[in-house]
């Protein structure tokens, strides 16, 4: 059921509903006033309670006094007098008020019927907080006015509003919530044909008991009541209820019905009547309102199912139910085509199979994750165990599926070919990770060697790092410009690199100063390996219009102890290179 949306009433609507206040007022004065106090029957104040709890605050004021008027007019013509006029009309306004505030209050969605909690709330608010309060206010008024004591004038009070206001109030509501409305233009006219059939049965059974019966069977009701809720829902719950009160209540305050074994007078039976409706009430309507709660369930839950299955079934990613345990419950058609295995057939096996070894930790990981983690949503990266072409990476989104006691019950996830992706990935990793000039390692690239070769240093690996500056490259710039500097930068790295290893890397660290991580070598054989870096520099380089330039350079060298880190190892590079150029440059230090 959509939630209820709050009427925006018409002018006339006050007058209407101030018209109806005063006439079931007025038949409640006169026909059950038997102790010439407090009427024992009211359901009037149901009235506005329905008007107040299904309409916007702003309309409130109109209805408050539309009903007020009419409480004051009935009480003056039918009831206390014009004493107790204005006293009662404020007091019927309260009870109201005191309900329809603390539904809004705790109830946020605006439905009052169609669940448990919103009614438990209603059944509370009227008659723990609003009768109790404003019992005390009216037997007050009535033990001052009338000879009847405050204590029997606040139980008439207590259970004529409370018993009227849970019987015919939730009904109300139903009605200007447009309940009935739905039930008829979206009802299928089998069905139609089945309640009417069933509340004609019911009818005829509670005529029966009140009237025809030898034998008190006031329990014979409930079945059939129970029955019409599972079968027509809230709307045959209510019009049970009012069949019943319409046929019990004409009996009783007729003296006749089983009642009249009580030996009581009118308004006790009457009393005990209500007591009876209220039960037969708060029998009915909340095993309605749990029915229309689970059948909505059981919609969204088809509906939810429909549609799950559509954008699985034409999905080119791979859905996957898969259990607590880790088995695959279903897999959708696109398994074949994209992991190249039937889904039937992977359908009872474990989703870590699917998996490659390196990669399984990770993707357990995962879904444990998401069944800890219920509400979030879980992403792992993984190669597939096989493959169809192209399909070398997959990204698996999982979440948990939640069951009716809050617990996971397995979990959903959806695979996808990201191969494309990674590739590009890795194209972007090798751009960024070389410098555009001059081919040689990124900065950051370089530094991140650095560090795995200083751990494995730890281990006892001996390299060596050679931190190196070209000599005088700003007069190369001043002297050739710019670009031929920079033609110089590209050109060194490539002398550089055949007297290097494949294992060894160099790396451009800003401007004209370059770094060299010489893998598996001391401190003896870097130096031999400076030297003949030294040598292939002995040449000048031909640059454009053949104009020749001869570069040289200046080093410091560090091995790496394993016990300093990054930024040790670099200064200390740097003051090796140092002391090489305040040496007269073109030579190599090593590091003290």
């Amino acid at each position: 059921m959509p939630r209820p949306v709050l009427r925006n009433p018409s002018a006339l609507s006050p007058i209407v509903t101030g018209s109806v206040y005063f006439v079931v007022a007025s038949i409640a004065l006169v026909i059950s006033r038997f102790e010439g106090g407090l009427a024992f029957l009211w359901g009037a104040n149901a009235f506005l309670m329905a008007e107040l709890l299904t309409s916007r605050t702003a309309h409130w004021p109109r209805a408050i006094i539309a009903c007020g008027v009419a409480s004051a007019a009935a009480t003056a013509m039918f009831g206390m007098g014009p004493m107790a006029a204005i006293p009662m009309a404020a007091i019927n306004i309260l009870e109201s008020l005191i309900v329809a505030i603390l539904c809004r209050r705790y109830v946020h969605d605006h439905r009052v019927i169609g669940a448990i909690r919103p009614l438990v709330v209603f059944i509370l608010a009227l008659t723990g907080v609003a009768d109790i309060v404003t019992g005390v206010l009216a037997a007050t008024v009535a033990s001052q006015l009338t000879s009847v004591s405050f204590g029997a004038s606040w139980l008439q009070w207590y259970t004529g509003h409370a018993l009227g206001g849970l019987t015919c109030a939730p009904i109300l509501i139903m009605l200007l919530q447009g309940e009935l409305g739905r039930w008829v233009r979206e009802t299928a006219k089998s069905a139609k044909v089945e309640a009417a059939i069933l509340l004609i049965l019911f009818a005829l059974c509670t005529v029966h008991i009140f009237y025809w019966a030898r034998y008190p069977m006031l329990f014979a009701p409930l079945l059939p009541m129970v029955l019409i809720a599972f079968r027509i829902g809230q709307i045959g719950a209510a019009a049970s209820i009012i069949l019943l009160a319409a046929i019990g209540g004409t009996a009783t305050m007729s003296g006749i019905g089983p009642l009249t074994i009580i030996p009581a007078s009118t308004g006790d039976r009457v009393q005990f009547f209500q007591f009876y409706l209220a039960l037969s009430f708060l029998l009915c309507m909340p095993v309605a309102a749990e029915l229309h709660a689970r059948r909505r369930l059981f919609r969204l839950l088809a509906e939810s199912e429909l549609r799950f299955r559509t954008i699985a079934e034409h999905s080119g990613d791979v859905v996957l139910n898969i259990s607590v345990e880790g088995m695959i419950e279903y897999a959708s058609p696109s398994a074949h085509q994209q992991i190249g295995c039937a889904p039937e057939l992977l359908v009872g096996q474990s989703a870590a199979n699917l998996v490659d070894p390196q990669d399984r930790a990770m993707v357990i990981a995962a879904h444990r994750a998401a069944l800890a983690q219920p509400g979030s949503i879980h992403q792992v990266e993984f190669r597939p165990l096989v493959a169809s072409t192209d399909f070398d990476w997959c990204e698996m989104v999982l979440r948990a599926v939640i069951d009716e006691h809050g617990e996971p019950g397995g979990v959903v996830s959806t695979i996808r070919d990201i191969s494309r992706h990674k590739a590009r990935q890795r194209a972007l990793q090798q751009v960024a990770s070389r410098d555009s000039l001059t081919g040689a390692d990124s900065r950051r690239a370089f530094l991140d060697k650095l560090d795995e070769e200083i751990a494995r240093a730890q281990m006892g690996a001996r390299s060596s790092l050679l931190l190196i500056d070209i000599d005088h490259f700003k007069a190369v710039n001043d002297s050739y410009g710019h670009g031929a500097g920079d033609r110089v930068l590209s050109a060194f790295v490539e002398r550089l690199r055949p007297a290097l290893r494949g294992i060894d890397s160099i790396g451009r660290l800003g401007g004209e100063e370059f770094a060299i991580l010489l893998v598996d070598s001391d401190v003896d054989r870097s130096s031999m390996v400076c030297e003949r870096l030294r040598a292939a520099l002995a040449d000048p380089m031909m640059m454009a219009g053949d104009q020749p330039i001869r570069v040289t350079f200046s080093a410091g060298l560090v091995e790496l102890d394993g016990q300093s880190d990054r930024s040790v190892m670099l200064e200390a590079a740097d003051k090796a290179l140092y002391r090489a150029k305040r040496s007269g440059r073109n030579c190599m230090r090593l590091a003290a």
